[in-house]
């Protein structure tokens, strides 16, 4: 293995000397394990997402940042290819999981983007109080089975259920190199009427530190690490380091003890790095480029004005810097994310879930950089088009989404012209 790793190394090496692109590999076709029925989305009460047309490629997406060391390069690229390849019972795919990869949901409009497909959260709200029903193995729901016996379902007693699409993770190590007072600073800053937010304090299981969220639609991990670690454990069901217990069907230990009597952690160490999966899964996202921004125009120039002057960029803040980090490839850059990072009182477009530090009616500012590959817009896909998109905002957003329906064409064009970049 350490002689491999050294070959890589040295083919590395060349390419970097020769001053070309290193491209990440693709991953392999996915082969998916057999799994027990999933229940339909009309059944669980949820609104089918539809099928729209896939949404269009885009060049020089899911590339690796530049000024990479030949270490951090072979470490993406091993990253990558855990990151790319099916999971199977063997290598700790479920028992209950949702995909056999992280590339199978992060794949449009290449790898570590978004994705079409769809999780489901659930819960019970009585007299406003959410409960994520932990003991039935709540809020996430487990699709997907290796054994057809201990097939999840959404509990009787769940009176709430959302969808969430993936969200995309290009520029990610960016995004954490963000330091947590430049956030929080964000939330201070005086705004528009009608308009708050806060940051999210989380306990960063990696660090065992409360830190600013950032990542996933409630901002509720704070470092790609601990959202790396969430991801192998909820949706493959690869226990790690940080989350080192198998998810039992509906809560129900006994059952998954009766077919999975062994549970030992199935992530594991690569001898040749002295890494675990999660490990070089955070050094291959750390390291992915953002999306690279669509060419500029005379009219998108005008949409620009008009996303500031109506109040957009309040929320969707037009760019953050990173700190000083270690990796020189993200140290004091600018990050043209479109994001506060904070949270924000939805209203009626919240998903109705308590998750981290956020409230059911809060969701976390979703970045626009990478919104002109998607056609599924929102957290639950409901919109196939900016315009809808902007005109289903509510709760603090309801200003700008008026202001919005009272803009002339032109200058409505014009702000979709300007969205149709990033």
């Amino acid at each position: 293995m350490k002689k491999i790793r050294s070959l890589v190394i040295l083919a590395a090496t060349s390419v970097l000397a020769g001053q070309v692109a290193l491209a990440l590999p693709p991953p392999p076709p996915a082969q998916p394990p057999a799994a027990g029925p999933v229940p339909p989305p009309q059944a669980q009460g949820i609104p089918p997402a539809g099928n729209p047309p896939p949404a269009p490629g885009a060049q020089g997406f899911g590339a690796p940042l530049p000024g990479l060391t030949v270490t951090q390069t072979v470490d993406a690229m091993d990253g990558n290819s855990l990151f790319t390849t099916p999971r199977t019972p063997a290598t700790g795919l479920g028992p209950i999981f949702n995909d056999v990869s992280c590339a199978a949901c992060h794949s449009t409009p290449s790898i570590g983007g978004w994705g079409r497909t769809t999780t489901t959260r659930f819960g019970q709200t009585v007299a406003g109080i959410f409960n994520p029903l932990t003991s039935l193995d709540g809020s996430l729901l487990h699709a997907r089975t290796t054994i057809p016996a201990l097939q999840e379902v959404i509990p009787a007693q769940a009176n709430v259920a959302a969808r969430r699409l993936t969200t995309p993770l290009y520029g990610a190590g960016l995004v954490e190199a963000i330091p947590d007072a430049a956030i929080e600073a964000l939330a201070a800053a005086k705004k528009p009427a009608g308009i708050a937010g806060r940051a999210a304090l989380v306990l960063d299981v990696a660090s065992n530190t409360t830190r600013v969220g950032r990542f996933g639609w409630k901002a509720q991990q704070a470092t790609i690490l601990s959202f790396t670690g969430d991801a192998f454990d909820n949706e493959i069901g690869v226990t790690n380091a940080l989350f080192p217990t198998k998810h039992a069907p509906d809560g129900n230990t006994a059952l998954l003890n009766a077919f999975l009597p062994n549970q030992a952690i199935n992530d594991k160490t690569d001898p040749a790095t002295g890494l675990s999966g999660i490990q070089l899964t955070t050094a291959y996202l750390e390291v992915l480029a953002p999306p690279p921004p669509g060419p500029a125009t005379a009219l998108s120039a005008q949409g620009a004005r008009v996303f500031a002057a109506i109040n957009c960029a309040a929320c969707h803040v037009p760019s953050q810097q990173t700190g000083s980090s270690t990796i020189a490839a993200l140290s004091n850059k600018t990050v043209n994310l479109y994001s506060d990072l904070l949270l924000h009182d939805m209203g009626a477009l919240a998903d109705g879930i308590a998750q981290g530090n956020a409230g059911t009616q809060e969701m976390r500012t979703a970045p626009l950089w990478g919104l002109r590959t998607r056609n599924l817009l929102l957290h639950d896909g409901r919109a196939a088009t900016v315009d809808q998109a902007i005109l289903d905002h509510a709760g603090e957003a309801a200003g700008s989404r008026t202001a919005y329906t009272q803009l002339s064409a032109g200058d409505r064009q014009a702000l979709l012209e300007f969205l149709g970049t990033l």
